[in-house]
């Protein structure tokens, strides 16, 4: 299974998408905008990898004029269907659809690892103003807490590492990333866990005995929590660089 079909995985699956992955905490678009050293109010941006477009709507909700860029037709119907009014064009980070220099803010939120930096790195540099920022964050499960290091062992066990694709940013030339850390929790029914794992490329692509893991997971965790409701706690990793005024811009070919 190639890196581009798990990711056009997400399709068959937008409307769970939207309704049961975790937002992100209000701290995260703080540290974004202390980071770019510019509000959010007003700023051109471009949220890539958007999905259903649980960050871009975090985003104008935060005054930003955000554009949506999501390459999968499911996901994309999907995001339309909840923000009608906000912008959306297909694409992805490897050829991004924008002017160049147009944008104040470029945003992946949980979908970097989706991208070849040779290429999306450049295409950053390219459609972001001198003194714009790119800001990538993934929004993992702490393993740090007892039952969510358990069964992100019984999925290795079970499937094999490497199931939780993620890939953070890295200085890569043009830019250099400052880093912060953040963690948030939520507390939901087992049901809305268990779906939510259900999102995740693994249990999309067809992949053997997904089912009854999910049907294992339901009964451990409900011995395990009998009131039926899980707090899943989520370690948040933002990396941002800001372009410089004299980097050239170099469009893909």
């Amino acid at each position: 299974m190639t890196t581009e079909s798990r990711a056009r995985s997400f399709s068959a699956a937008a409307a769970r998408y939207a309704d049961h992955r975790p937002s992100y905490p209000p701290e995260l678009f703080d540290t974004l905008a202390e980071l770019a050293g510019f509000p959010l109010a007003g700023a051109r941006a471009a949220d890539v990898g958007a999905g259903t477009g649980i960050a871009t709507a975090l985003l104008e909700a935060r005054g930003a004029r955000v554009i949506g860029v999501e390459p999968g037709e499911g996901m994309a119907a999907e995001f339309r269907r909840r923000n009608p009014r906000t912008p959306l064009v297909r694409g992805d980070g490897n050829r991004l659809p924008l002017a160049s220099g147009c944008l104040d803010l470029l945003t992946y939120a949980q979908s970097w690892h989706w991208t070849d930096p040779a290429r999306s790195v450049p295409e950053a540099l390219r459609v972001l103003r001198p003194g714009g920022a790119l800001a990538v964050w993934q929004n993992d499960p702490d393993v740090t807490v007892g039952w969510i290091a358990d069964q992100q062992a019984r999925i290795e066990e079970r499937f094999g590492p490497g199931w939780y694709i993620n890939e953070r940013a890295r200085s890569q030339e043009g830019l250099s990333f400052a880093v912060r850390h953040l963690t948030w929790s939520r507390r939901v029914p087992v049901e809305t866990h268990l779906a939510k794992l259900s999102t995740h490329s693994l249990f999309l692509v067809g992949k053997p005995g997904t089912d009854a893991f999910l049907a294992d997971e339901r009964a451990l965790l409900m011995r395990r929590f009998p009131d039926g409701r899980v707090e899943e706690r989520y370690a948040v990793e933002l990396s941002l660089a800001v372009r410089g005024p004299d980097v050239p811009e170099r469009p893909i070919g």
